[in-house]
């Protein structure tokens, strides 16, 4: 019976099905099993297809693969083209293993991947040794990698240990090993890996641990650098020269062990192990060395390419510009209690010659030479009587040194006494605040600011009353120039440290040329300037910094509560500049620039000198008649000038002091009287807020 709107299944398909189905019971269960595997074997093989599409670099199959995301490097240089300083990675001379002794590379692969020409890029056991260290584990303490692994790893992924990033390196080593030869992968590799001490490659390593190119290296050599690879920090000679060597015995062994050496060579080895070379490395070299950083970025020379920059450091000076600075430190520092110390030492023209940025590079790489912004103090002055002198004034001008008053602020002297009519080149000499102030008001600030602006201070100046005192911050290395613009004569002398930039293959990038002088004040004005510098060491309170027969001419400077003191002077062939203070900016005990910063600018200094003929600066001891040559294009007529009077009396305060060495006066403990005087009982200045920061001289 057929129900209405219902159909009766159809018999024939029913019956189909039932025989299709009694049809595959009766296959054999190794044909299951085979069907099973192809599906298996269909789908991982697409899978793998579709990794390695996913994973393989972007790149042209035989691309020269050396420079890919490799760090640029940047060696500094002195004049003559010795590296001194490396910025970045250090990578040597690239080197192909046919260029090699054979030694060398069978070295490593004993170390690394003794199955590297039998592989296609992974070695399974490896893979399986490295899995159960992984599991015991319960995270990824061991890679198993080969040495295509690695240079996957290292030329095209971060070094981090994830399941994830292994996974890929996998596939990247496939590609390799697709690609290039098992020589060209070694020889990538041996390029490219790090080896401790900022070095990357063999050539690279070589040099900076035996001295030589890896051509040169001996079986001994070679095996320490093998023996790098695992931990190179751990293992560097230069760490631990005796465990280094432990690890090169060890790989000795395993060459004996594969027959790449005989034991009589590995004995001999064993008897004879690699000579470091001595480094000449000078601590302070940092400093310089990140001045040339600084300004090669401001060239706008950093970018993908290695270059080699020539510098204009003097290493002689450098050396002794560091010994200057630390032997107080490290005698007087606790006790007089100042941490930190700089000194900038360049030639008349801003030629750079050494940068001292602090006690200690390694301690510290914050370079306090042009880095760290201070008040200048009293070193401020010599702008506040430049100007003064392109208004007129005479050096031989008198004002009053009196107490002086405007709106409810007085600056007082050091000393906190007053001398009447004095002239201006004794007020300099003096450094009395009562006048430097005067001449700022007479003048204007905002012209003495354009002055120092002129001579080449960049940082930011404040027209405040204090400004002739001091009291706006600016850097040891532009101070120093604008002092330079005195001893040239008169000149712009804007500091420099890169003479050239070249890439590795000779190409040059930048060369410094001659610069056209920019004359930034009158011959005459500047003659003026030095013979009150001149005045100031040899009488007034620089005294500390007098060299004798060779005229020097320069400037002290101490800050409120004695936290920054300050010299800076010069001779006809180097300006140099002085600094001491504490980081924190607290106040040191009673440090003045007329004591210890001069003494230890007289140190340096002399030791600059050595073999040197003396000299006479533009306006002492060679009294030429002033130029007509302004700078300015309608000054006042400077009044005529008259030879200097006889040398002023040493000032009540600061009583002689004979000519000593920082040695010395570490060895006696006997410090300048300046120094010994207790501050004055309401401090140095009266002066309310918000100008309450004041320079001392």
């Amino acid at each position: 019976m057929r129900l209405a709107g219902f159909a009766t299944p159809k018999r024939p398909a029913r019956r189909m099905l039932s025989t299709w189905l009694r049809s595959l019971s009766q296959v054999p269960l190794w044909a299951w099993f085979a069907s099973f595997a192809g599906a298996t074997i269909l789908g991982l093989s697409f899978a793998f297809v579709v990794l390695y599409t996913i994973f393989a670099p972007n790149i042209a199959p035989g691309t020269d693969i050396w420079a890919i995301n490799k760090t640029t490097s940047v060696s500094i240089a002195d004049k003559d083209g010795k590296v001194f300083a490396n910025r970045g990675a250090a990578f040597g001379n690239r080197v192909h293993i046919r260029d090699m002794p054979k030694y060398l590379p069978a070295a490593f692969l004993v170390v690394e991947d003794r199955r590297f020409y039998d592989h296609w890029g992974i070695d399974l056991r490896g893979l399986m040794r490295a899995a159960i260290s992984n599991v015991e584990a319960g995270n990824v303490v061991a890679g198993g990698s080969t040495i295509t692994q690695q240079l996957a790893k290292n030329v095209f992924l971060k070094p981090e240990r994830t399941f994830s990033r292994k996974f890929e390196e996998l596939f990247i080593a496939f590609w390799l090993e697709r690609h290039y030869s098992k020589d060209d992968i070694l020889s990538y590799y041996l390029n490219r890996i790090y080896l401790g001490s900022g070095a990357y490659g063999v050539d690279a390593a070589s040099r900076q641990y035996f001295g030589k190119p890896v051509k040169d290296v001996t079986v001994a050599e070679a095996a320490m650098l093998a023996a790098l690879t695992r931990a190179p920090s751990l293992y560097s000679p230069e760490t631990d020269y005796e465990k280094a060597k432990t690890r090169a015995n060890l790989v000795l062994d395993l060459m004996v062990e594969d027959e790449i050496i005989t034991p009589e060579q590995a004995k001999k080895a064993k008897a004879n192990p690699p000579k470091l070379v001595v480094s000449e490395d000078i601590d302070s070299e940092g400093y310089f060395a990140d001045f040339t950083i600084d300004q090669l970025n401001k060239l706008g020379l950093t970018g993908k390419n290695d270059v080699i920059v020539r510098t204009t450091i003097d290493r002689k000076l450098q050396r002794e510009a560091q010994r200057a600075v630390t032997t107080f430190l490290n005698k007087e520092g606790s006790r007089r209690k100042v941490s930190q110390g700089a000194l900038v030492a360049m030639e008349p023209d801003g030629t750079v010659r050494a940068i001292v940025g602090g006690r200690s590079y390694n301690e510290s790489s914050f370079n306090r030479a042009f880095q760290a912004q201070r008040q200048p103090g009293s070193a401020f002055k010599p702008f506040v009587y430049l100007t003064a002198l392109e208004r007129g004034i005479s050096p031989e001008d008198y004002r009053e040194d009196e107490p002086y008053e405007d709106n409810g602020w007085s600056p007082n002297n050091y000393d906190n006494d007053y001398r009447g009519p004095v002239t201006v080149r004794e007020a300099l000499a003096r450094s009395l605040n009562t006048v430097a102030v005067r001449l700022a008001d007479e003048v204007g600030r905002n012209a003495v600011i354009r002055i120092a602006q002129r001579l080449g201070i960049d940082s930011a100046l404040e027209p405040n009353r204090s400004l002739p005192l001091g009291t706006s911050e600016v850097n040891l290395l532009e101070l120093t120039g604008a002092y330079a613009s005195f001893a040239n004569g008169g000149y712009l002398a804007e500091p420099y440290c890169i003479i050239d930039v070249k890439l590795s293959d000779g190409t040059v990038l930048y060369q410094r040329q001659e610069q056209t002088r920019k004359r930034v004040m009158s011959s005459a004005q500047d003659q003026d300037m030095n013979r009150m510098l001149f005045d100031a060491v040899q009488t007034g309170t620089g005294k500390n910094a007098d060299m004798g027969e060779r005229p020097v001419a320069g400037k002290t400077g101490t800050t409120q509560d004695y936290r920054d003191a300050w010299f800076v002077g010069f001779s006809a062939d180097y300006v140099a500049g002085v600094w001491f203070g504490n980081d924190d900016n607290s106040p040191t005990r009673r440090v003045v620039g007329g004591g210890l910063p001069a003494s230890v600018w007289k140190s340096f200094m002399r030791q600059a000198h050595k073999g040197l003929p003396l000299r006479p600066l533009p306006g002492v001891d060679l009294y030429a008649q002033p130029d007509p040559g302004y700078y300015l294009e309608q000054p006042a007529a400077p009044p005529p000038y008259a030879p200097p009077p006889p040398r002023l009396p040493p000032p009540p305060d600061t009583p002689g002091l004979l000519e000593r060495s920082v040695e010395e006066l570490f060895g006696s403990g006997d410090w300048p009287d300046e120094d010994r005087r207790p501050p004055p009982r309401d401090g140095p200045y009266r002066q309310p807020e918000p100008e309450d920061n004041t320079g001392l001289y």
